[in-house]
């Protein structure tokens, strides 16, 4: 054989390695894990499959191993039994090898193992060890450890194969039953325990437990028991007498009972009953349907910027009986132990975002039944990290490939970069846009210009902004060339009447393509056989040509000239020399009166070539002469209004009616007007008068009222009469009530002036004044003046300074005032507000009656008190000196009415009404005056009921009494400011003494 042969191997069909032969079989145990392998050679190599003859693969179950070999079934049951199939193929053929598979089964449960039985005596029952195996297991019993067959006969036992069978068992029939089943692959051995006993119920769920379920969830309420025989379990609920055995309760077998779907009804106090024949128990639960927990507003998906702050809210409701705990998460995972992670009840807030903040965040709302959660991201965006890695490529003279390599975008998307330039020939330290490219490329191709010395740098844009720029490439220098284009916003206008000048913008350092930039600026007459003039200007942008005629046409061209050429054929423009001043009039002025305020005013146009420039249009002059109603001239202004472009008539609006107007026409262009037309002249009719200009309201009855009114201000024409009328104030209807004779009606007017909501409010020191303004003029005044004044007492004015109100002070107090708003209108002429009138009403002082006041009564009564010890003390000083002689003190002792004492003895207030009464500071007057106490006699003369002076029944005086007394120092200071009657006063400090 030749090992170096080129020819291919020979190709052939498959064949099996492994199982030999057609078929095989193979035994598995239930449970176990089947494997199946088949190895087959041929060229090309075959491949393997696998199919189960009688039936399907268990694809849930089943693998595949070593490019399909082998074949894997876990857990294996009796189903897989049967005959499986692998197939190997290649193009030449196929070939097939059948395995048939046996499965065997150890002992196994099929309802599980015996359960313990407790019987009460008579009762019947069964034990039962059910179990299964292939081959069929065989079943041996034993009670307490010994064979069945070889235990004292029981004639309440049966034993039935797999079954024993208990009827009417007595007491002591108790034993531990056994049962053994095997088979050749294993056996099963189980314990019953067989407890023949009489015991009374016994409920085992705790007394008066309470069950707390959330609402539309499952309830169980457990009633464990135990009693033999075995008790019968009955629910009810509250006070109810019915059995709880129907929707929406389930009763199970062990005595629980389950509420499908609870609801707040189905709160409440539940009772189970234990019962059997030979006695009952019972006990007593509580279930409790409490709310669901809910997150009402989940925290949002947040994208913040790093070094910011983000906040999460998480709101919830629960149900208010159960303790609510908030808990955050990070990633299913604790917070991190970071100040900077704020906790509050139903936020969360993250202060100085990082990166590695970003995730997921969880709120979780727990309490003891149940809990809700809801899960937001959070991404942490920033401004991209600047391209690295800068690189010129496939250079040549007017281009260059720029790559770089994007930095982290920190989870914001590059939108575009920027490629910036900088000339560090002309402009070093200066970086210049030249292009952007989307933030999915990497390379730009860039244009060039001649002439400069490129570094370049890239920056990053994403939604947050701009990167850092990159680091600078290298430079790369561009050979210089000839002006690619000329200049632009080349234009041509005079300055003056004899001068052309020439202006454009010049070319930047970029655009210049080389050294010894300048300018060729041609011009030229725009008529034929007129040749160019050219001018070379280096370092300025625009060139005067003087000596020109005015207003010419000229054709002009500007080119761009370097040390390496001339530009390009430059565009010719047209330009025009310098203007002057319109020499023509306009001629045929006329006007055209419309209406009262309205007139039209035609003209001829002026020549074109008297214009000397570009028309720009003409301004109508106009003005009021006088009005047609008094013949005196007005000084006003004149008034101007510009039509632009050729028009040859115009409106004159505003105009005063019944008024004779002068008008004249200008022409005008860039350098000015031109002189006026003849003056025309035209007179507008009468109009609809203005408002009088004032109306007042005088000499009012209950059954008449005089009107008293001015002329307007405006006649506007020759005035025929006035109209009176009047309106009820909850009628919106005005009815006449007087009209001057043989003269129509005025039914409208015009408003008074610009004003409106004009108001008085009366103030402590004056009278505030508002209005509504909207006229244009800024001279704003408010008038005032007595009303029915005499004489010729002039009105006072009161200004504003732009304000809308005026608070007008020293109005003297019961006057009346008529009170206007004016502003300064056309021509000098005053606007009046509608008249107010303002009256300050007297104030009355407010009187306190100080009688009933607490303090001046408790005054009083210690005046009182003092006098009386005073008098005691007088008393006693009297009887200790004996008789005195009277006569001569009566004698020289007058009236104390007309002479009050001045003595330093113990003095006693004396009250007079004819004294000045003079309050004290912070108290109030009375309305009978403020009585003062002055010094007194020591006579008790003013105290008495009479005027005689007598007060004991010797016949002696108080009054004689001369001498200095120890009693003056606790008088003093006891005097009273005011008091609403001396005379009461004094009575009642006589009578209590």
């Amino acid at each position: 054989t030749d090992l170096f042969s080129e020819d291919p191997a020979d190709d052939r069909k498959p064949t099996f390695l492994t199982p030999s032969g057609p078929s095989s079989s193979m035994m598995v145990l239930r449970g176990h894990t089947l494997e199946m392998e088949c190895i087959a050679e041929g060229l090309p190599t075959p491949e393997i499959s696998w199919t189960k003859v009688s039936g399907d693969l268990p694809e849930q179950r089943v693998s595949f191993q070593h490019f399909n070999k082998t074949l894997l079934i876990k857990t294996v049951s009796e189903s897989d039994a049967g005959e499986y199939r692998c197939t190997a193929r290649n193009p030449l053929g196929s070939v097939h090898h059948t395995i048939s598979v046996t499965v065997k089964a150890a002992p196994y449960w099929i309802i599980g193992p015996p359960k313990n039985l407790v019987l009460a005596p008579g009762e019947d029952g069964v034990l039962t060890c059910r179990a299964s195996g292939i081959p069929k297991p065989t079943i041996t019993w034993a009670m307490n450890g010994i064979p069945i067959e070889n235990s004292p006969e029981d004639l309440s036992r049966k034993v039935e194969d797999d079954m024993i069978i208990f009827t009417g068992v007595q007491t002591g029939s108790s034993a531990v039953y056994q049962c053994n089943i095997s088979n050749q692959y294993g056996y099963l051995l189980s314990n019953a325990f067989v407890n023949v006993l009489s015991e009374s119920p016994r409920v085992l769920t705790p007394f008066n437990k309470i069950y707390q379920v959330i609402k539309n969830h499952q309830a169980l309420l457990d009633c464990s028991s135990f009693g033999s025989p075995i008790p019968k379990i009955t629910w009810f609920k509250d006070a109810s007498s019915s059995t709880l055995d129907g929707d929406p309760y389930i009763l199970h077998s062990n005595g629980t009972l389950e509420i499908p779907v609870a609801q707040a009804q189905n709160s409440g106090k539940y009772i189970c009953v234990a019962s059997n024949s030979i006695s009952n128990s019972e006990n007593h639960v509580h279930l409790e349907v409490k709310e669901p927990t809910r997150i009402l507003k989940q925290p949002e998906h947040r994208t913040v910027q790093r070094g910011r702050s983000v906040v999460f809210e998480c709101t919830v409701k629960h149900d208010p009986s159960l303790i609510p705990t908030m808990t955050w998460l990070k990633d299913d995972g604790e917070l991190p132990d970071d100040e900077r992670f704020i906790v509050e009840s139903d936020r969360l807030t993250i202060t100085d975002v990082t990166e590695a903040d970003a995730g997921m965040y969880t709120c979780i709302m727990n309490t003891t039944l149940d809990h809700d959660s809801a899960t937001s991201k959070l991404t942490v965006v920033e401004k991209p990290d600047p391209p690295t890695d800068l690189e010129l490529t496939d250079q040549k003279k007017r281009s260059v490939q720029l790559t770089w390599t994007p930095g982290d975008e920190h989870n914001s998307p590059i939108q575009q970069f920027l490629i910036e330039y900088q000339d560090s020939l002309h402009h070093r330290g200066h970086w210049h846009n030249l292009t952007s490219v989307p933030g999915t490329e990497t390379t730009a191709h860039l244009k060039l210009s001649p002439y400069v010395h490129y570094n370049f740098r890239v920056l990053a844009l994403n939604s947050v902004g701009y990167s850092h720029p990159s680091h600078p490439s290298r430079m790369y220098k561009t050979d210089p060339a000839a002006p690619d284009e000329n200049p632009s916003d080349v234009h041509g206008f005079g300055t003056e009447h004899d001068n052309l000048v020439i202006s454009w913008k010049p070319l930047s350092s970029l655009q210049s393509n080389g050294p010894g930039l300048h300018y060729e600026v041609s011009w030229r007459q725009k008529r034929p056989g007129v040749e160019w003039t050219t001018e070379t200007v280096a370092n300025n942008s625009k060139y005067i040509v003087s000596g020109t005629p005015t207003f010419v046409p000229y054709e002009i061209k500007v080119k761009a000239v370097n040390n390496y050429g001339a530009g390009p054929e430059p565009t010719v423009v047209v330009g025009f020399s310098g203007e002057d001043l319109p020499k023509a009039v306009p001629e045929n002025v006329r006007a055209v009166v419309i209406n009262g305020t309205l007139a039209r005013v035609h003209w001829d146009p002026v020549p074109p070539h008297s214009v000397r420039g570009h028309l720009k249009g003409y301004k109508v002059y106009y003005w009021r002469e006088h009005s047609l109603h008094k013949h005196h001239p007005d000084h006003t202004e004149k008034d101007i209004l510009t039509f632009s472009g050729n028009h040859t008539h115009g409106m004159l609006p505003g105009l005063h009616p019944f008024s004779a107007y002068f008008f004249e026409i200008k022409a005008y262009n860039s350098k000015g007007e031109g002189p006026p037309s003849p003056k025309g002249r035209f007179k507008t009719p009468e109009g609809v008068p203005g408002p009088p200009a004032s109306l007042v309201v005088t000499n009012q009855s209950h059954e008449a009222l005089t009107l008293e009114w001015s002329p307007p201000i405006e006649h506007n024409g020759h005035i025929t009469g006035y109209t009176l009328k009047y309106q009820p104030g909850n009628t919106q209807t005005s009815r006449p009530i007087a009209q001057s004779p043989h003269h129509r009606p005025i039914h409208k007017a015009r408003p008074a002036g610009p004003f409106a909501n004009v108001s008085s409010s009366l103030e402590d020191d004056g009278a505030l004044i508002s209005w509504e303004y909207w006229g244009p003029e800024k001279n704003v005044y408010v008038e005032y003046i007595v009303n029915n004044s005499e004489g010729e007492e002039e009105w006072q004015k009161e200004l504003v300074n732009g304000s809308q109100n005026v608070k007008l002070k020293g109005l003297k107090v019961g006057l009346s005032y008529r009170v206007r708003v004016v502003a300064k209108g056309h021509h000098d002429q005053p606007l009046h507000s509608e008249e107010l009138f303002v009256t300050l009403p007297a104030v009355a002082s407010r009187q306190v009656d100080i009688a009933t006041q607490g303090w001046f009564i408790g005054l009083m009564c210690a005046i009182a008190l003092l006098i009386l010890i005073l008098l005691i003390i007088c008393f006693i000083q009297r009887n200790k000196g004996g008789k005195y002689p009277v006569k001569e003190k009566e004698d020289a002792h007058t009236d104390p009415e007309f002479q009050p004492m001045k003595d330093d003895d113990c003095t006693f207030v004396e009250y007079s009404d004819n004294e000045d009464h003079k309050p004290l500071k912070g108290s109030r007057t009375p309305s009978n005056g403020t009585v003062k106490r002055d010094d007194s006699d020591d006579s008790l003369v003013d105290y008495g009921e009479g005027g005689d002076g007598q007060f004991n029944e010797d016949g002696s005086f108080i009054g004689q009494y001369s001498g200095k007394s120890s009693c003056r120092d606790n008088t003093e200071g006891a005097e009273s400011s005011e008091a609403p009657s001396p005379i009461n006063a004094m009575n009642s400090l006589n009578t209590f003494v």
